[in-house]
């Protein structure tokens, strides 16, 4: 298959690795002339497209996706699907969803879940929104860079699950650190306060599959003295969008607000920028209760 791969950072580079490793035809672009490994890189998205079969996007955000669109979507060949792997704003996705569909083609809102091992190993979780008929054309593509592929609706779709499903994690994230604090505090052992929640009713993928408390559990970021495997920076990006998203469509979600504040005062007011977003435990640890 003919594929464009625009946006080769530590995201998109490896993915579009993978593709070109599967026997792809892969032309990749990136705005720092970032070499596609083992692939041909285009001088510009217009020559990146031309002639692709589908085009993939993996992008900072909605307000550089939707130019990227405007400018690579006159240059795509007919019947070319448009693939947006990034995680933007839902309104952004539906925009260019119309904005493709205006000009014959088709798009997919196609966020991923995984973070940069998951993209360098293929073990990618997609979360898709767009038509019936594009998804089937992409999921071949889906099946070599990640390992699962939820078709989530119509366009704009898939960012609504990416965004719900990061405010959860975002939520549960805090909880879980601030649970460690306390019971610190309180004197119960790091490891009986493991063994006790990750097998009752506490359960959750941050306490069971990312503790961040270093030394329990599975191996984590915490264990590395928090360099991130998912950037403060990056969840902070998260429940924005989540709260941008709930504003749009007035739903109440107190959490995810207090979520985002915390992050946001974590990673622009404290040292949270550049460390994994568990780096919450710490920050509890040398807190009190009037917050000094």
């Amino acid at each position: 298959m003919q594929i464009a791969f625009i946006g080769l950072g530590n995201m998109g580079a490896p993915m579009a690795a993978n593709l070109v490793a599967a026997g792809h035809d892969v032309t990749g672009f990136d705005v720092t002339h970032t070499e596609l490994d083992g692939g041909r890189t285009a001088k510009s998205a217009k020559e990146a497209v031309l002639d692709a079969e589908i085009v993939i996007t993996m992008l900072p955000n909605g307000a550089i996706l939707r130019d990227v669109a405007q400018t690579i979507l006159p240059e795509m060949a007919d019947h070319a699907v448009l693939l947006d792997c990034s995680t933007v704003d839902v309104d952004s996705a539906r925009t260019v969803a119309g904005m493709a569909a205006e000009s014959g083609l088709s798009a997919l809102d196609a966020p991923v879940s995984g973070g940069v091992g998951g993209a360098e190993a293929g073990t990618l979780t997609f979360m898709v929104g767009g038509p019936d008929d594009a998804f089937a054309r992409a999921k071949p593509l889906f099946d070599i860079m990640g390992q699962k592929a939820v078709h989530c609706g119509p366009a704009g779709n898939g960012q609504a699950a990416k965004i719900c499903n990061n405010m959860i994690l975002g939520v549960t994230m805090i909880a879980t650190c601030e649970a460690f604090a306390l019971a610190d505090k309180l004197g119960l052992a790091r490891d009986a306060m493991f063994d006790v929640v990750s097998t009752s009713s506490g359960y959750s993928w941050s306490m069971n599959a990312y503790c961040p408390a270093p030394g329990i559990g599975p191996r984590s970021p915490s264990d590395s003295d928090y360099q991130p495997g998912f950037a403060a920076d990056l969840m902070l990006k998260d429940l924005r969008l989540s709260q941008q998203a709930a504003e749009s469509v007035n739903a109440d979600t107190p959490m995810g607000a207090a979520a985002k504040t915390l992050y946001q005062t974590f990673v622009e007011h404290e040292d949270g920028s550049g460390r994994d977003f568990s780096a919450m435990l710490p920050r509890f640890e040398k807190r009190s209760r009037n917050g000094s």
